[in-house]
Formats: C-alpha cells, sequence, structure tokens
C-alpha cells in the first residue's frame, strides 16, 4: 500500500471530503495540520510546487493535489492505482 500524507486544516470542508474518500477506501494516511503552524505550511507549500491551499495530498512523497483532484483520480480509475503504490 502506498504511503499517503494529507495537509489539513479542522475547518476545511474540501479536507473533510478528502480524508472521508481515503477512509472509505481504507486508506491510511499521515495528517498533518498546518493551522497556526508556519513551518509545516511552508514544508506543504514546498512539496506541493507552491501550491497553498489545503487540502494538499501526496501519494508515495509525489504531489496530486487536492480534494478535486483525487476525487477526479478516483472518477476516472486511476486513484486505486496510485494507492496500491510500488509493488
Amino acid at each position: 500500500m502506498a504511503r499517503v500524507e494529507i495537509y489539513t486544516t479542522p475547518w476545511c470542508p474540501y479536507c473533510i471530503a478528502a480524508k472521508w474518500l481515503l477512509a472509505a477506501k481504507g486508506v491510511a494516511f499521515e495528517e498533518t495540520d498546518v493551522s497556526g503552524n508556519p513551518e509545516a505550511r511552508r514544508l506543504m507549500m514546498d512539496r506541493a510546487r507552491g501550491r497553498t491551499t489545503v487540502p494538499q495530498i501526496f501519494i508515495d512523497g509525489v504531489p496530486v493535489g487536492g480534494s478535486d483532484d483525487i476525487h477526479a483520480l478516483d472518477r476516472a480509475g486511476k486513484l486505486d492505482v496510485l494507492l496500491k503504490g510500488a509493488a
């Protein structure tokens, strides 16, 4: 299974939707709350190639975007392939 990381804030509905999708798929993920944590937000922005919004999701260290992005990957049948990770 791939390593999944998600940067969030507690009040973000898109963060909640992304976490719900991952949980519905039975995917364990590491969550980092960037609210009130400028260092964590800077790290997220660096890793996400300048993107500043939450959530930012990484699968095996690769930035895949936010909630809309993983939902689009899921609809296209590509998310499950990414979540399986390298064999």
